[in-house]
């Protein structure tokens, strides 16, 4: 849109001289100036058409008010169906997903359908949604205390006095909104309490007198504690949830005042340890009936893209199906509940996806990186909470058998105090919690929890390669070029050699030989930082599990050359009277794997390279293609 000069009207858009744009004498507009603008519009599409264009829904990525994206015309995903089956529930709720799952914009929604200060909005802002054929009696009849525990860590105080501020200034807000609802002067009274306990106390007598019904809405609760628990120590967070803790306390006074209580978070590690003091919340994270409460399910994905393809947001000749056959092994395939594995389709992270959408409307194709980069912070705050940097060898060990084997078998716990934050058989279940893994299966009594996707996998990938690269550091650059040898010119000799050297180079390795597994585990770190194959390790083919496939990424690269690695392991003492054998043994491994039907499928036309590489200790002894 630009501003028509001097008033001028201009019959053709190439009279405007302005020297501030230029348009391509090539293609045909036409200009609309019954307006103080001039609209550009391709010959063709007329007024309404156009208007259409012009309402299209914006993609609401990394926005996470709800009020906001309804009235501000930004797309949503309708989840308002669950507010009944909430309503069902207890009246105190848990309920923990992992970042980047919706959690935000939820509680938001649950806000502005329940809060009596905005009961006259509800039909602008729920109308075209589920619940707006649906309402339930309970629709905006609260008086709702919102909190955010991400926003009560900082500040120049202490712990508490930061987390008694902001406490504060939420109730103080409170004390306006609802001043209406009380008296005149009930603000400032509000105000004038002296800290954030002596609020509560205030609203829980006058609103006892008054008769008001009061819901409490808490997002990342877990999130003061947790960050706490990482930068001051199991001391300072045991004396804040027990015995007369002030965040103990504060939970304590919660417990009868509310009507009703619905907090978020990411870890139920605060929540195990305020139980005794708030012993009436029911955590329905693991319940099958909100499984897909948040996140994205496929017909969800299939309705958004086809929205922007029909509004001309995506190119016209956009392929649906291929964009979401392109995601799933990116972004897809979470479960929360057990009770969901037959019942529910699986889960889409909701800001990949958003971000994925974004990239291609603007691109008209797939991102680059189909791994979001602000991500970044979200794994390095993970890595901080799980404690990565602090790891023993039990958890590490853990940490590298779900890397090398795809998934684990354990008991999946339910919570957990922060006292066995550091206990290996709980790891797996932390990690569940934080999205790094979840549940693919049942054994018994136990859970299968695996690596959702090739997302989350790059996240252990990469825990591999910083302690790899923290030892012995290779210039990944330069690894990378060699990588694009690879893939377009089929020169694959020096890259692994390359990689071979490094392992027998890295001291770290050296000391803690664990043979085959070790070398797979460090082929692999460095195999997924190349951008044209997707790296996957033990894959089942033709009845056997290779140890290494590089399947190309031919929906963004035009790769001409995959391949299939083998990797044997002796020790020194045992290589001179077993290698022949065992090369044998891979060669003809390598073959059944290479005739499968599946491999074929995957690897579309690009020439197949059946690799074996043999190893004497650390050293390697044999390099083929066979």
């Amino acid at each position: 849109t630009i501003k028509v000069q001097n008033g001028k009207k201009a019959t053709d858009c190439r009279q405007l001289s302005s020297p501030f744009f230029v348009l391509s004498t090539r293609m045909n507009y036409f200009c609309d100036t019954r307006v103080s603008t001039i609209r550009f519009t391709p010959a063709g599409v007329n007024e309404k058409q156009n208007s259409v264009m012009e309402n299209v829904k914006r993609v609401p990525y990394g926005v996470s008010n709800f009020v906001e994206v309804v009235e501000q015309n930004q797309y949503y995903v309708d989840k308002t169906m669950y507010l009944p089956l909430l309503e069902q529930q207890p009246s105190n709720l848990f309920f923990i997903r992992p970042r980047r799952f919706g959690k935000s914009i939820f509680l938001s929604m649950l806000r502005a359908y329940y809060d009596i200060a905005h009961k006259d909005k509800f039909e602008a802002r729920f109308g075209k949604l589920w619940i707006g054929q649906h309402p339930t009696p309970l629709q905006g009849t609260f008086q709702v205390v919102f909190l955010d525990f991400s926003r009560a860590s900082g500040g120049s105080g202490s712990l508490a006095e930061n987390f008694n501020r902001y406490c504060g200034m939420a109730m103080d807000l409170f004390g306006r909104i609802y001043e209406s609802f009380y008296f005149p002067g009930f603000a400032q009274k509000m105000e004038e309490q002296p800290d954030f306990v002596s609020k509560l106390n205030y609203l829980n007598f006058h609103a006892a007198e008054t008769g008001a019904h009061l819901y409490l809405i808490i997002d990342e609760y877990d999130n003061f504690t947790n960050v706490v628990l990482n930068e001051q120590g199991n001391e300072i967070y045991h004396a804040l949830t027990h015995a007369s803790g002030f965040y103990r306390e504060i939970f304590k006074k919660f417990k009868g005042m509310f009507e009703r209580i619905f907090m978020t978070g990411v870890s139920p590690v605060t929540l195990d340890d305020l139980t005794s003091g708030f012993n009436i919340g029911w955590n329905i994270s693991t319940d099958y009936q909100f499984n897909m409460m948040l996140g994205f399910s496929e017909t969800d994905v299939r309705e958004m893209f086809l929205y922007y393809k029909e509004a001309g947001q995506l190119p016209a000749d956009t392929d649906i199906d291929a964009m979401i056959a392109e995601i799933k092994p990116w972004y897809d395939n979470y479960c929360f509940a057990e009770e969901s594995l037959n019942r529910d389709p699986k889960m889409f992270n909701c800001d990949m996806v958003l971000y994925y959408l974004r990239n291609y409307m603007n691109l008209g194709k797939s991102p680059k990186e189909m791994i979001d980069p602000n991500t970044r912070t979200d794994y390095n705050k993970m890595k901080k909470l799980i404690q990565l940097d602090r790891l023993d060898g039990d958890r590490k060990g853990v940490l590298r058998r779900i890397t090398e084997e795809g998934e684990i078998v354990t008991n999946l716990t339910i919570t957990f105090p922060a006292a066995e934050i550091a206990n290996p058989e709980i790891f797996p279940s932390l990690l569940f919690y934080y999205g790094m893994l979840t549940i693919t299966a049942t054994r018994g009594n136990y859970v299968v929890l695996s690596i959702p996707n090739n997302n989350v996998r790059k996240q252990y990938y990469d825990f591999l390669l910083e302690e790899y690269q923290e030892k012995k550091y290779i210039n990944l650059n330069h690894l990378g070029l060699m990588y694009y040898d690879m893939a377009y010119d089929g020169h694959w000799r020096e890259t692994f050699e390359f990689i071979a050297h490094a392992y027998k180079e890295n001291s770290s390795v050296r000391s803690m030989i664990e043979g085959e597994r070790n070398i797979q585990g460090f082929f692999t770190a460095y195999l997924s930082t190349n951008a044209y194959y997707l790296t996957a390790p033990e894959v089942e083919l033709n009845h056997g599990y290779c140890d290494m496939f590089l399947m190309p990424d031919l929906l963004r690269y035009d790769v001409k050359h995959s391949y299939i690695l083998e990797l044997k392991y002796l020790s020194s003492k045992d290589f001179e009277a077993k290698a022949e054998a065992q090369w044998q043994d891979a060669v003809e491994q390598i073959h059944r794997y290479a005739e499968g039907t599946r491999v074929r499928q995957l690897i579309k036309d690009t020439q197949l390279h059946c690799i074996v590489m043999q190893f004497r200790g650390w050293e390697l002894a044999r390099l083929e293609e066979v």
